[in-house]
């Protein structure tokens, strides 16, 4: 869920377009190739309630599954795949569009944006998700 949050901006929608352009949408960001790959498109995933989009999240991340180990894991699985499994020090991106499109994750704003770093902002949404007393307002 902290991923979901993460990647849909809290809106936990299945319509969200990315905010950076690059053609992703959806509760995890479908890139328009991925939906391809699953027998769908962005613009029928779009149309999909939330409840019924998670049934292609489910056949998205069932190839990496059993090496899923951590919530770094989980959100490499959707970032970048062959990191699933690789060290938190492991640099993502240093250059090109990117690191461009995902220079807001660079925490130590210099030029490399590590695992770890990547994985921070969903980290944090685990942890908001976890605080007593607060009180979801999505609407799916």
């Amino acid at each position: 869920m902290s991923c979901i949050a993460f990647e849909s901006g809290e809106t936990f929608s299945a319509s969200v377009r990315n905010a950076a352009g690059s053609g992703a949408a959806g509760l995890i960001q479908f890139m328009p190739a991925t939906a391809a790959g699953l027998g769908t498109t962005i613009e029928n995933l779009q149309l999909l309630s939330a409840e019924s989009q998670l049934s292609y999240v489910r056949q998205y991340f069932k190839p990496y599954a059993r090496r899923i180990g951590s919530l770094s894991d989980m959100y490499m699985a959707i970032l970048l795949p062959k990191y699933v499994g690789q060290p938190g020090s492991s640099v993502l991106f240093s250059d090109g569009a990117g690191y461009r499109q995902n220079a807001g994750l660079d925490a130590s704003h210099d030029g490399k944006i590590t695992k770890d770093e990547a994985t921070a902002k969903v980290l944090a949404k685990l942890q908001r998700g976890l605080t007593p007393g607060l009180t979801a307002t999505y609407v799916l």
